[in-house]
């Protein structure tokens, strides 16, 4: 089944109702019910798992040559940011203070329309179509996994709008393509005091200052130069009166590194800093970790099967590599600790790059991503199935 104008029409109709109505990690109702409703119209059983996520099959209608006909699974992630959006679109979120500011309205909407074009089943084998919630939360895709969402899988694909390319190119990489991602809390117990009166408290503000400001040379002075990693702490409560000094204060952030090596060596340094904080001042600090993300790895075979199926959509010119790892974390990571799979980057950057990044109240993408993503998500299955099933030519 070919996209059709009408078909192209529907998945953009899709991204842009997704998008009105962004839902943030394990609140994806609508969104959900969205999904379940576009299913029902293709008679495509599906079935519920990890809160809002959804597990649907298409059963090929074709024998294999091999003894057991295989199973692709392709994932879309369905959750918004705590993002006040500032795009002034037509389709603009109507939550207040969420907003779709990372492309998962987008994924999700490609993915209905790979749907479309899988489901009379002209293949053999199975594809699986997992709808998953908390991407952002850092662990949908655990808990889809622990409610069975990868069972009987032998190869799982997905993809990422990205908008440091243009729409029709692709980035399909072997090996390690996003970081480890480690999130932490620092929590400081001073001791309160008055304002005009320091030398009788423990001012867990200047403390945290110091804390954020040391942070900032853990990698430029104790990692290799070669190796990319960032430590950001990303929010900071202390205080509760101007004319008073606060007792406590707490930090949270992330570590991000794309080596083993990096990431032992930033926690332990970070480690260090905060028990020499601690004997200078005589506060109490503690540390925590957070369950953090591991490493996206491309598997080799899978993405020799997603470039294969990128080339034979846009031609192999349109198909490059994106370097260095990028230090985001992304959940697909725990599939892949249990099936070979592949995440690939769609291009969708604006002309004259105008939206904001990712992340931010100004993002937004171009919608021509759309058509080739959702052609590469029915493509990269049929080849992934035909390879399995022993149908290669």
């Amino acid at each position: 089944m070919p996209l059709t104008q009408t078909l192209l029409a529907r998945v953009i109709e899709l991204r842009r109702t997704i998008h009105r109505f962004p839902e943030l990690s394990y609140k994806e109702e609508s969104t959900s019910a969205l999904i379940r409703r576009e299913l029902e119209t293709l008679n495509i059983p599906y079935r519920q798992l990890a809160t809002t996520g959804i597990r649907a099959e298409i059963k090929g209608q074709q024998e294999g040559s091999s003894i057991k006909n295989a199973t692709i699974a392709l994932r879309a992630d369905m959750d918004a940011l705590p993002i006040e959006e500032k795009t002034g679109l037509l389709f603009a979120s109507e939550n207040p203070g969420v907003m779709h500011a990372c492309g998962h309205d987008g994924h999700v909407a490609m993915l209905l329309g790979a749907a479309h074009l899988l489901h009379r089943g002209d293949f053999s084998g199975r594809v699986i179509l997992l709808f998953q919630p908390a991407e952002e939360a850092g662990n949908g895709a655990a808990q889809v996994v622990t409610e069975g969402g990868l069972d009987q899988v032998d190869m799982i694909f997905g993809g990422h709008i990205d908008t440091h390319f243009a729409p029709g190119h692709f980035t399909v990489d072997a090996g390690l393509i996003c970081s480890y991602a480690d999130p932490f809390i620092i929590r400081i117990h001073g001791r309160g005091g008055h304002a005009a009166r320091p030398h009788e408290a423990i001012d867990s503000v200047v403390l945290a200052a110091n804390l954020v400001m040391n942070m900032q040379t853990l990698v430029s002075r104790q990692i290799n130069p070669s190796h990319a990693a960032v430590v950001t702490v990303g929010k900071l409560r202390a205080g509760t009166v101007l004319n008073a000094i606060a007792e406590e204060a707490v930090l949270e952030g992330t570590i991000r590194s794309a080596h083993p090596e990096t990431r032992n060596c930033l926690i332990a340094a970070l480690q260090r800093l905060i028990q020499g904080v601690q004997d200078m001042s005589n506060a109490e600090i503690e540390l925590e970790f957070l369950d953090g993300m591991p490493a996206v790895i491309n598997d080799t075979q899978a993405a020799g099967l997603a470039r294969k199926a990128a080339v034979e959509l846009v031609g192999r010119e349109q198909v490059g590599n994106q370097e260095a790892p990028s230090l985001g974390g992304e959940d697909f990571a725990f599939y892949q600790q249990q099936v070979p799979g592949c995440l690939v980057r769609f291009g969708a950057q604006v002309a004259g790059d105008t939206r904001g990044p990712a992340h931010s109240g100004r993002y937004d993408f171009d919608e021509k991503v759309l058509t080739y993503g959702t052609q590469w998500l029915a493509l990269v299955a049929r080849r992934a199935l035909d390879h399995l099933s022993g149908n290669c030519l």
